[in-house]
């Protein structure tokens, strides 16, 4: 169900990807589940969710439609773009990329499943000439869909940048990381006013550059850290968007799933909540 709170925005709150065989270890799904049940499982509790495969490989239209069709009416998807645009970039190939990418998702726009499309860029990707000209070029080629943007290094965190997104409708996305040399800082910024988006990636500093994703999102919020951005949410981000996007990443051993709904307790605490 499609959860608002009165006063402010519709929001969609999941994590990032369902699918991980520890999340059965952690209880969040009954022992035995499948993989290719746990999509059923996940839509009974959250409304959206992260398309992680989507950034390793090109999205097929019949498999997205597939799922369009497992889902409830109002399920929402972020696809995130595959890294063949982002991470693994070949020039003189990447615009033929993004044809076949919007190919592929078509579905989500024809059945009104997508969120956004979310851009990841990588940590070296930072404010040079080169990396500007080449994100200006490729959100050109994306005009029309609804965009979010993470950015990893610091040197993006600028009120031209900002403004520059605001200009295009385009979201920044607000990451909650570790506090760690050039990376990008936690941000409450609205560049859109249709939607903010937040990910929450988790603050195991030991672990962030490890290389071991195992090691790097593993962490659990604690209360008070999920209070904090309760807060945050609600007063600087909720009153500026229509809708928000609020994913968690922190996969390891279940943590995501349990902080999300942490979070959607704190965030419709003191509120009436509606259910359409």
């Amino acid at each position: 169900m499609t959860q608002m709170l009165s006063r402010a925005s519709k929001l969609f709150v999941g994590t990032s990807g369902y699918s991980y065989g520890e999340w059965i270890d952690s209880g969040f799904y009954p022992s035995g589940t499948h993989s290719s049940n746990m999509l059923d499982f996940y839509t009974q509790i959250f409304h959206a969710t992260e398309l992680n495969y989507t950034w390793y490989q090109m999205p097929k239209a019949p498999a997205i439609e597939r799922m369009c069709t497992k889902v409830p009416k109002d399920f929402k998807f972020a696809a995130k773009l595959t890294r063949t645009m982002t991470h693994e970039v070949k020039k003189g190939q990447w615009a033929k990329e993004v044809m076949l990418y919007r190919q592929g998702i078509e579905p989500l726009i024809q059945h009104q499943k997508l969120l956004c499309i979310l851009i990841q860029l990588p940590p070296y990707f930072k404010r040079s000439i080169t990396f500007r000209n080449y994100l200006a070029a490729l959100l050109d080629e994306l005009a029309g869909l609804p965009i979010a943007v993470e950015f990893r290094h610091d040197s993006w965190a600028n009120d031209k940048v900002f403004s520059e997104l605001e200009r295009r409708k385009v979201t920044l996305v607000s990451v909650d990381e570790p506090d760690l040399p050039n990376l990008f800082p936690r941000l409450d910024v609205v560049t859109n006013p249709d939607l903010f988006y937040v990910r929450f990636h988790g603050r195991n500093s030991r672990g962030w550059r490890s290389g071991n994703m195992q090691k790097q999102f593993d962490y659990d919020y604690a209360q008070w850290e999920l209070a904090q951005w309760a807060a945050t949410i609600k007063t600087a981000m909720m009153t500026q968007a229509a809708t928000g996007g609020i994913f968690f990443n922190n996969h390891v051993r279940g943590q995501a799933p349990k902080n999300a709904l942490r979070l959607i307790d704190l965030l419709f605490k003191d509120y009436h909540l509606q259910k359409t």
